[in-house]
């Protein structure tokens, strides 16, 4: 079977083989995702015939509109490799095996819309619920408070503005306000340092209650924050530094790769079958 399929190559040039496993490399990455808008994948194997020793050249993906774990939407997350080595096997059966796990250059861009979204992910919402204080005593508060109606504004210079309000038995709907600079932690934490305290943007009279609640908001979201979000069946995210673009939130780092979901077998039979 092998030789005749590296007759069909042979004489097709590189078309048939680049088209096979770039069809099963698109459909194995869209599984990754809860929602896909669209997916650009390029694999370049020069010439097509080393496919049968599974080398690959290069591997490129680009994909927009993408929901993880049904809650958390990128705008766009691209991946970039050189050489790869991959069981040729495996992509006749519709799926792509690493040999051995390699790692691809990564970007991922959130968008303030995106960012806002996230925070009202019920995963998200439920670490903010039913929050107990810090073993320093805020204003007599002894019952745990929730932070709610959280709004992200994106500025530049890496700082965002983040307005919320904390819900504190008894005293109702505490406005908070605060201006932090965005950073990254071990290549996986963000972290909000340098929070400035925004009293211009909270009534007088709740200024020493939502300076002190502020506080411990920025506390919590140093505590919760861990960008393992991003993290896809059997990819890994690594961040290197983040930058605060016109259109969003750019993270730049690496991906581990170990191995990727099956692919829609009928659509790879259509390729094969011409």
């Amino acid at each position: 079977m092998f030789s005749g399929f590296a007759g069909s190559m042979g004489s097709n040039q590189t078309d048939f083989g680049e088209q096979m496993i770039n069809t099963v490399a698109s459909q194995s990455i869209r599984r990754m995702f809860s929602q896909c808008d669209s997916m650009d994948v390029d694999i370049r194997c020069v010439p097509s015939s080393k496919l049968l020793q599974g080398s690959i050249d290069s591997f490129k993906m680009k994909g927009k509109g993408l929901v993880i774990k049904r809650q958390f939407q990128v705008d766009e997350m691209s991946f970039e490799t050189d050489a790869i080595a991959v069981d040729f096997g495996s992509v006749l059966r519709g799926q792509i095996r690493l040999k051995q796990p390699t790692q691809a250059i990564a970007q991922v861009m959130l968008s303030e819309d995106g960012i806002n979204r996230a925070f009202n992910a019920e995963l998200v919402k439920k670490r903010l619920d039913q929050v107990s204080l810090s073993t320093v005593e805020i204003a007599g508060i002894d019952t745990p408070i929730s932070f709610v109606e959280i709004s992200v504004k994106l500025l530049s210079v890496n700082q965002i503005e983040i307005h919320a309000k904390a819900d504190v038995p008894g005293q109702g709907l505490i406005p908070i306000a605060v201006k932090t600079t965005l950073a990254v932690e071990r290549r996986r934490k963000l972290l909000f340092t340098e929070p400035q305290f925004q009293d211009e943007l909270v009534p007088t009279e709740a200024h020493a209650l939502s300076k002190q609640l502020t506080a411990e908001f920025v506390a919590i979201l140093n505590n919760m924050v861990d960008l393992d979000r991003f993290d896809l069946d059997g990819v890994e995210m690594r961040i290197n530094r983040l930058e605060i673009q016109p259109q969003g939130l750019l993270f730049s780092g690496y991906a581990q790769i170990d191995h990727f979901q099956g692919a829609n077998f009928r659509q790879l039979r259509t390729i094969l079958g011409q």
